[in-house]
């Protein structure tokens, strides 16, 4: 037997519903909020997310499913979908369209991770950015909708942690300082962490490694190395928060795992997730359109986790799809009647099953109770002969004769019967 791939997982019929009240219910809030929806490729050019996402990141080093194709042209499954949207935003001219112009997209993004719970190596996010809004207030309007999106998902004791990266300017004087920090504790730090502070200081700070993260909870914070603008800016989303009723908690060592933010920068934490409960994080990322050949465009952006928001959804049990109707024919003329009739009233509305396998009644009326149908109608060759069809309420018992003059006039009076 041929088995799914090491993390990649598949999502089974009495799963699905699940995924699609929660996509349904994101996209309601989105809409709401002018967004509107873009579907990217899974595929894009190594280039892309190397350029955009950092090469000195764990993604980029670690993590991409990379090859090289027939062409030579080296491609990636997408890791995220930020620089996949950044992309189509400079490909088709998007700077051209009224600002600010709101995007989201869903779907799969891969990762090579040590699968557990909350992280397979095929995940599914919701990614969502607004592209030509600069303002404080947006970061504060995207947090509160992340967090709206999540409640409505049933999503419960939610945490908040915000911090700011500042911009290049601000970051420059720090990467001295968190750079002479490393360098004093090198020995106690792990393999990547040592690499980490020549090429990326900023990077080490989010080792996920227990000996590293005690070491980091005593570095020089970047808060105290903001410019004036960025401190003002950062401050203004704070009190954008406040005003929105939304409770945070300032994590100084909080700083993503990719290299495109700039200023702010937010995750929300969810109970029970163990030490995968990042379930939504997001930022500003004012310089990522530029440096991909774009024109300089501020945006601001979040993914959540569709497969943690699953696991921390409560109360979400959405009714499986059961049939208003199964047709149990009899015989071949009445397979044939069934055929017809399932079609006519699938195109009225209803969810009709029935079964053309020439099975007995009793079998028929078994698998009508397995699917969960509301009636049943009982059609052999002497209630068509006769003009006389059965049917039968499977909750009740109840059984009702529906005279007929031909196929049309019974399913005109089954519409009647069942909807009525």
């Amino acid at each position: 037997m041929i088995k799914a791939v090491r993390g990649f997982k598949d999502i089974l019929p009495e799963e699905t519903p699940a995924w699609r009240k929660l996509e349904e219910r994101a996209r309601e809030i989105l809409f709401r909020y002018g967004f509107s929806e873009i579907r990217l490729p899974i595929l894009e050019r190594t280039e892309l997310f190397a350029r955009g996402i950092g090469e000195a990141t764990d993604i980029v080093e670690k993590e991409m499913y990379t090859f090289v194709d027939r062409s030579g042209e080296s491609l990636t499954l997408r890791p995220e979908a930020t620089a996949g949207m950044v992309r189509a935003f400079i490909e088709h001219g998007f700077q051209a369209r009224p600002k600010p112009l709101k995007l989201f997209t869903l779907g799969p993004m891969f990762r090579h991770e040590r699968p557990q719970k909350g992280r397979l190596r095929q995940f599914h996010q919701l990614d969502v950015e607004v592209f030509g809004e600069a303002s404080p207030e947006m970061d504060a309007e995207l947090v509160g909708m992340a967090l709206e999106i999540l409640s409505a998902g049933g999503a419960q004791g939610l945490k908040l942690e915000v911090n700011s990266l500042g911009c290049p300017e601000c970051r420059t004087p720090y990467r001295e300082v968190l750079q002479g920090f490393l360098e004093e504790h090198r020995e106690a730090l792990c393999e990547d962490c040592q690499r980490r502070t020549e090429r990326n200081p900023l990077r080490a700070l989010d080792c996920k490694r227990e000996t590293c993260r005690r070491i980091y909870q005593e570095a020089p914070t970047l808060s105290r190395y903001l410019c004036e603008a960025c401190r003002k800016h950062y401050q203004t989303f704070l009190q954008g928060l406040s005003l929105l009723g939304i409770s945070f908690s300032e994590n100084p060592h909080l700083v993503r795992g990719l290299d495109y933010y700039t200023r702010t920068i937010f995750e929300i934490k969810a109970p029970g997730l163990g030490a995968q409960d990042t379930v939504a994080a997001g930022g500003r990322y004012d310089g990522l359109v530029a440096s991909l050949g774009g024109p300089e465009t501020p945006a601001v952006g979040f993914a959540i986790g569709l497969e943690r928001w699953l696991l921390c959804a409560q109360n979400l049990k959405p009714s499986p799809s059961r049939p208003d109707l199964f047709i149990a024919p009899l015989g071949e003329e009445a397979r044939r009647a069934s055929l017809w009739l399932s079609r006519t009233l699938r195109s009225r509305g209803l969810n009709v099953e029935t079964d053309y396998s020439g099975r007995s009644l009793k079998a028929l009326l078994r698998q009508a109770d397995r699917l969960g149908a509301a009636r049943a109608l009982l059609l052999g060759e002497r209630e068509l002969s006769q003009g006389q069809a059965l049917l039968r309420d499977l909750r009740t018992g109840e059984q009702t004769s529906i005279p007929f003059q031909d196929l049309k006039d019974l399913a005109n009076r089954l519409l009647i019967e069942i909807l009525f």
